[in-house]
């Protein structure tokens, strides 16, 4: 090897572990604030007023108000066989990401003690959902998740075809009829007011994204990007062939255009990859309320 070659390389190297280090740092950033946004709704806002919210979170507090069992341990043992299934039909590292956002969020709930702010019930699951809410949003965007209620949902919509959005809303109508029945009526609508605030809340922090998403890629590495999407993402995709048009003359050339589907939990990872690719590729995504048939069930890969 020349030493022409050597030090074009070098800072080749230099700067993919560059990015490296600030995508590690972004996602530890975002997992670090949705910990603490999260332990600040559940401990000033639910837990000293008797509110639950959805999913695998809202099972933690249901189980905390009728047997005493400390929240943060909970929260561990509950999400165990979710982790599970994150790992089986996400990847390893999600898997592991999850695992140290819980951890870190039973750790937060035990060594800080946040203050109750209101019992003004109203003020309560509007701004408890919303910080909870916002927890597991900013969680997702560090490429991991706090409540695996979606990794449940997931999960059994690759196994047995179900819809994604049909599976959330049964498990939480399965709460909420709980907590009507054990709590009392008026806390079980509180709950649901709650759950709406942080749903909402989580749409937002996440940039709206629905359960699929469709994502167009142009790219003069189109080639590329279709060996990652298959080979890292395992997803399938359809390639376009297409002409573009610009400039007043209406100048155009031919190109490939990429069309694949994936999960919102994934397109942090799209987008690391697309962009170690190809930083000028043009990416367009929209939201999918659900699919069926075709290549929309990832294939399992050890990552």
């Amino acid at each position: 090897m020349t030493k022409e070659k050597q030090k074009k390389e070098i800072p080749k190297m230099d700067g993919l572990n560059l990015m490296s280090i600030n995508i590690y740092l972004k996602d530890a950033f975002f997992i670090a604030a949705g910990i603490f946004s999260a332990a600040f709704g559940l401990e000033s806002f639910l837990l000293p007023n008797r509110f639950i919210d959805g999913g695998v979170t809202g099972i933690s507090l249901l189980i905390t108000e009728i047997t005493q069992i400390p929240l943060w341990l909970l929260i561990i043992i509950v999400n165990v066989p979710f982790i599970f299934m994150a790992y089986k039909a996400i990847g390893r590292q999600f898997a592991i990401k999850a695992i140290i956002a819980i951890l870190g969020l039973a750790l937060v709930l035990v060594a800080i003690d946040f203050p109750e702010v209101t019992q003004d019930k109203l003020l309560v699951a509007v701004f408890g959902g919303f910080f909870l809410g916002a927890g597991i949003g900013l969680s997702i965007r560090g490429g991991s998740v706090l409540d695996g209620t979606e990794v449940l949902a997931i999960f059994l919509s690759r196994k047995w075809g179900v819809k994604i959005g049909d599976v959330i809303i049964l498990v939480n109508v399965v709460i909420f009829m709980a907590a009507a029945y054990l709590l009392s009526i008026e806390a079980a609508l509180y709950s649901m007011l709650t759950y709406l605030a942080a749903s909402k809340t989580l749409d937002f922090v996440v940039e709206g994204i629905e359960e699929y998403t469709g994502v167009t890629i142009i790219s003069d590495k189109s080639e590329e990007i279709r060996e990652m999407i298959i080979g890292k993402m395992g997803r399938g995709l359809t390639i376009y062939q297409a002409k573009g048009g610009y400039g007043k003359n209406g100048g155009h050339n031919e190109y490939d255009v990429i069309y694949t589907v994936i999960t919102r939990l994934e397109i942090r990872k799209l987008h690391i990859e697309i962009e170690k690719l190809d930083k000028k590729a043009f990416v367009v995504m929209n939201s999918i309320n659900d699919t069926k048939g075709g290549m929309v069930k990832k294939r399992f890969l050890n990552t």
